[in-house]
């Protein structure tokens, strides 16, 4: 667990050459932070720094200011999405069933971080040639691949698979957020049975 914000981590020094390391402990410290902050507005180096335990002067090594640290927080974030994805994939053997293990995986994160899914979000600071090239384009990939994997089985998937997995992302993202505000009841029983609707609509078993 990281620490709180308030407390001064005491920090063994890497050895020489580790600097990589280092850059990936302070990017863990500033997700720790999103847990108790609900988000990047209350960032700031001093507190990376702290939740580190690191001079702020070691984290501008890495970063040059809180919009670099902040965009590489973004980065790390959706790997660690990607990389629960691919886990969640891992089980069932039936392409459908892959593919809503995955989307259940997306919302449970969702749901169980909402800090950490509020930066995955961010505006990037030039719009890319492609979306789906960007961090957050390569989770809608994920989904743009299960429909693929789908139509490969022989199953008829009724859009183009990139065309069928934005709308899912799009509709589970704007779900995710309206029950994160406003919902009643049981969140997972509502995305739950959001993500069967989806799949029954778009996919002909």
């Amino acid at each position: 667990m990281t620490p709180p914000a308030a407390e001064h981590v005491r920090r063994t020094r890497n050895p020489w050459g580790e600097g990589e390391r280092l850059r990936t402990e302070i990017l863990e410290a500033a997700s720790g932070l999103l847990s108790e902050l609900g988000g990047e507005a209350g960032l700031s180096i001093r507190g990376v720094a702290r939740a580190t335990g690191v001079a702020p002067g070691s984290i501008y090594q890495h970063f040059r200011d809180l919009n670099a640290l902040a965009e590489g927080l973004h980065e790390f974030e959706c790997e660690r999405l990607l990389a629960l994805l691919e886990r969640a994939a891992a089980g069932p053997a039936d392409p459908v069933e892959q593919l809503r293990a995955q989307l259940v995986a997306y919302c449970d994160f969702a749901l169980a971080n909402p800090g950490h899914y509020r930066i995955l979000f961010r505006r990037p600071d030039a719009p890319p040639p492609d979306p789906l090239t960007t961090p957050l384009g390569q989770v809608v990939g994920v989904f743009v691949a299960g429909f693929e994997r789908c139509r490969d089985a022989g199953l008829g998937v009724r859009l183009p698979g990139r065309d069928a997995g934005l709308m899912v992302f799009s509709t589970i993202h704007g779900r995710v957020a309206i029950l994160l505000s406003y919902g009643t009841g049981d969140i997972h029983e509502h995305l739950a049975r959001t993500i069967d609707q989806l799949l029954s609509l778009l996919v002909d078993t």
